[in-house]
């Protein structure tokens, strides 16, 4: 292609650049993490395009603003390399799927089971009223989680960490979905069971109220990626496992309830799975190169907004470890497991964790 003397050579077309594999068959684009590429690096590293990679022309589509289709400055994190994160749990659509699908049997197969043995009848009184309340309260936090990042996955720079975001948005929706019908069967055995409960708890109850500011505020980010920061390094520690492992875990059995743990176990999983994502790609921007004295200083700053709002709502769900007839375990031990967990996670990424 002739050009004018100075003037770069503009192409659209793949040969253009030079990229790993350009000179030979494989026809990769991309450096793999390790040795060999992996399915999950086959199907997902790439597939969103970046004009900064491998082809020389611009965004064909632009926004009205001038922006293309994905841009660096929806967060305020920055990167020298953005296509260097891998998610650790290598999900991509098919393995999501699979995983989901399998979740949904087990819950359902618990919970008819249940059902058949006619558990929920011999549920104590007083936690029946517990999981038709707090549980129905909780669904509304999952939700409004996972809404959250459904909208934050939008803006992620690669595909690699849109699929890490979506996945994470996908496991927040399911549990939400799961804990409603959950509480829907379970209603149909006990007599007088309540169910719009949980949502009159989640707007009006004054235990809910931190935990509904600390979601919301999550919801109001502009920056996606402090949404995924929020949710994964400061509420699911301080809040989330709180409640989940801290309270349902742990009390449901004492009053005799067996089906609530299975239930919500799966959770538990869904969020170590998350927790690495969030981790590994926390760490490359903190220890970045060019910019990790940049990130650090915006992660306290998030750190230090998100874990007063979470440490609010801890305080708030308090009394409700009170409220069984059975308490097997104490606030005070599950709210310094999850502190403990937070200075663990903080850690990691070479972070300070905010003085109360």
């Amino acid at each position: 292609m002739s050009t004018a003397a100075g003037t770069a050579a503009k192409s659209g077309a793949a040969g253009s650049a030079v990229f790993a594999d350009s000179d030979s068959r494989r026809y990769r684009y991309f450096e793999p993490k390790g040795k060999r590429a992996t399915h999950y690096e086959d199907v997902t590293v790439d597939v969103q395009p970046d004009p900064e990679r491998y082809l020389l022309q611009d965004w064909i589509i632009n926004f009205p603003n001038g922006k293309g289709a994905y841009y660096k400055d929806a967060t305020a994190a920055k990167s020298s390399n953005w296509h260097a994160f891998r998610a650790p749990d290598q999900e991509w659509e098919r393995t999501h799927y699979q995983r989901q699908s399998k979740i949904e049997a087990m819950v359902q197969s618990v919970i008819a089971n249940g059902r058949k043995a006619r558990a929920p009848q011999s549920f104590n009184k007083v936690w029946v009223k517990i999981l038709q309340t707090h549980l129905g309260a909780w669904k509304h936090a999952e939700f409004g989680l996972g809404t959250a990042l459904m909208q934050a996955q939008r803006y992620g720079y690669t595909q690699m960490i849109n699929n890490a975001t979506l996945t994470n948005s996908s496991y927040k929706l399911r549990l939400a979905q799961d804990i409603t019908l959950y509480l829907a069967e379970i209603g149909m055995d006990i007599s007088g069971f309540d169910d719009q409960a949980g949502k009159r708890a989640w707007l009006e109850d004054k235990i809910w109220q931190g935990t509904r500011e600390a979601v919301e505020s999550i919801m109001g980010s502009e920056d996606y990626l402090e949404q995924y920061f929020a949710t994964n390094i400061v509420f699911e520690p301080l809040v989330g496992e709180l409640f989940r492992s801290g309270f349902l875990m742990q009390a449901a059995s004492q009053n005799g309830d067996f089906i609530t743990p299975s239930v919500i176990s799966a959770a538990e999983a869904d969020y170590e799975r998350n927790l690495a994502n969030a981790i590994d790609l926390f760490h490359l921007l903190s220890h970045d190169d060019g910019h990790a004295a940049h990130n650090k200083r915006l992660f306290g700053g998030w750190l230090k907004r998100h874990v007063g709002l979470a440490n609010k709502a801890a305080a708030g769900l308090q009394p409700i470890w009170s409220q069984p007839h059975a308490k097997p375990v104490q606030f005070a031990d599950a709210r310094a497991q999850s502190v403990e967990r937070i200075k663990s996670i903080t850690s990691e990424l070479g972070l300070a964790l905010p003085q109360e």
